[in-house]
């Protein structure tokens, strides 16, 4: 029996057939022609498509939303386009089927999806087909398209992947703004006018206070690793760009999780947008990555890891190694040692230049160095295929933090394999969400992390009722350690004293001396990290009050600023 349901070809370059429930999308871009019916087979091969990918599409008229099953005859991109994607892959990866028609039919769309799942192309190629039907850009216009990313590493390879397919469109021109590089070429690229940008949320901001863009011709907004950016406490400047952009807009927003920061974001700037999420609503890592959790003591982690590194390298002696650490120094000693072994090893992490950074990716993709030590910085948008193992030297302060450092493997459907360093003594409210991490993916759960759990109740997620599960004080502001503080707290010390005694607090077993030396010493760190500048001041002012009389009778009368008069100031 034939399901009735309304099929409307999409004008033009855009694809030939967008299902609806009961009536016809309304697209701002695209004209829609006459309608044809949908066939008992074609439905039935939908439903069976969304339920083996446990795929949601929640929105109006979404409700018989047909996915999009090869590149040729359901999309009608431009013939070099489709050549170009049929050399590269067979048909289109799970959220590409789902979200092209909505995006093509210019709704706006939040997709979730996990990690290494083909979410660049997802709207990159759309937005290059919104590009074509729009007017050309004028003297002193701004970009059509843009693509916030919150690190600079995710915004560079967008915009790899962007070069690589508006060469294939003629006159398409794509650039990328990013902190941490001269502002200089960024600066010309965009006054001289291009149609996608691909930027971070803060040096783009500098860019529109300073007038030198603008965004009053974009009408297509994505928000890339939208739940990172917020975790990075950008969600102030997102706020400010989008409200830049006042005229008719597509906005797409893609993550891997979806928690209330960004179901909010999404609320306050997106119309009637189509909810797209592939897996299990819970958190979840990729089933086709076979997670092996070592339960281990401070002491034998360094002996039990190499020996691990060893066993990688016999098993796959070309195999690339991604190693996570919490700490940049732990992650420089560990590339150290290791080269010392006589590997092939580099560290990337925040204290790197950009052009270091740079280099030891491509050093890293290109296979020039096989191991490479990380902190977080890496953790999302590290777009490298070939990572066959993924080591957590250090086990992350959070779930999510978890499952997009192991997403770094077993991308595009490829398999892969993760290793996690578990410490006994100081790892265990972190066990039980390790546990459903586990579960959830259908992987087999060690007696040893059991055991570990059943000693720690309490949860990382559960601390998050007075904090976050990093443990350190959740207030408003955008900072440091994935925190949120206020912009009107400068003193760097007294925030991270705060945070460090929290996190201290966090430990029941306060008799324990190596734990207590450990906080004591890290907060000493970054407490008395500002002394290396106050240091020359101070000696300066201590040989002025020895030497400088007229120094001295000034102190007297009320002193320098800071000691409770005008007079003389430094």
């Amino acid at each position: 029996m034939t399901i009735q349901k309304i099929w409307r070809p999409l004008a033009g370059i855009i694809g030939k057939r967008f299902i609806v429930a009961g009536q016809v999308t309304n697209s701002r871009y695209f004209a829609q022609d006459a309608s044809q019916p949908q066939t008992a087979a074609g439905f039935s091969e939908s439903e069976e498509f969304l339920s083996k990918h446990e795929i949601k599409i929640i929105g109006k008229d979404t409700g018989n939303l047909r996915p999009i099953f090869n590149f040729d005859d359901e999309t009608n991109f431009p013939d070099s386009v489709i050549r170009a994607l049929k050399s590269k892959y067979e048909t289109p990866s799970v959220i590409q089927s789902v979200s092209w028609p909505p995006v093509l039919s210019g709704r706006d769309l939040v997709g979730i999806a996990r990690t290494g799942s083909g979410k660049t192309l997802a709207f990159l190629l759309p937005a290059l087909v919104h590009i074509s039907k729009q007017e050309p850009l004028k003297r002193g216009d701004g970009p059509i398209v843009l693509v916030l990313c919150p690190t600079r590493e995710l915004a560079q390879q967008v915009q790899v992947v962007a070069n690589e397919w508006s060469n294939i469109v003629t006159r398409v021109r794509t650039t990328c703004v990013f902190g941490g590089a001269s502002r200089h070429p960024q600066q010309n690229k965009l006054m001289s006018g291009v149609e996608i940008v691909v930027a971070t949320p803060g040096r783009l901001n500098d860019f529109l206070g300073n007038r030198v863009t603008n965004l009053r011709r974009c009408s297509y907004l994505v928000l890339d690793e939208a739940d990172r950016m917020l975790d990075m406490g950008f969600e102030p400047q997102i706020r400010e760009i989008i409200d830049q952009s006042q005229g008719p807009r597509q906005t797409l927003m893609y993550s891997a999780t979806w928690p209330k920061e960004v179901r909010e974001l999404a609320g306050d700037f997106m119309k009637d947008f189509v909810h797209v999420k592939i897996g299990s609503s819970e958190l979840s890592a990729n089933k086709n990555i076979t997670q092996i959790v070592h339960v281990t003591s401070k002491a034998q982690r360094d002996n039990e890891f190499w020996a691990l590194i060893d066993e990688l390298l016999q098993r796959d002696p070309k195999g690339k190694i991604l190693v996570f650490s919490l700490q940049k120094l732990l992650a420089d000693k560990l590339e150290y040692t290791a080269e010392s072994r006589g590997l092939a090893a580099s560290a990337i992490h925040g204290d790197k230049s950009q052009a270091t950074r740079d280099l030891v990716l491509n050093n890293f993709r290109k296979g020039r160095t096989q191991i490479l030590f990380a902190t977080d910085v890496a953790a999302r948008g590290l777009d490298v295929d070939d990572i066959k193992f993924v080591i957590n030297y250090d086990h992350p302060f959070s779930a999510e933090d978890y499952v997009h450092r192991i997403g770094r493997t077993a991308r595009r459907d490829q398999k892969g394999e993760s290793h996690t360093f578990l410490i006994e003594d100081d790892a265990g409210e972190r066990a039980k969400d390790l546990i459903d991490v586990l579960e959830s993916s259908d992987q087999p759960i060690p007696e040893e992390l059991k055991e570990l759990a059943a000693a720690h109740p309490t949860s990382a997620k559960a601390l998050r009722r007075w904090g976050n599960a990093r443990g350190f004080p959740k207030v408003q502001g955008y900072g440091s350690f994935g925190n949120r503080y206020s912009k009107n707290d400068h003193s760097f010390d007294r925030r991270y004293e705060r945070g460090a005694t929290s996190r201290y607090d966090r430990y029941s077993a306060k008799d324990d001396d190596e734990v207590r030396r450990d906080f004591r010493s890290s907060r000493d760190r970054y407490t008395n990290m500002n002394d290396r500048y106050r240091e020359p001041n101070r000696r300066d002012r201590e040989s002025r009050d020895e030497d400088d009389d007229g120094f001295d009778d000034l102190r007297g009368r009320g002193g320098y600023r800071g000691r409770g008069g005008g007079g003389y100031r430094r």
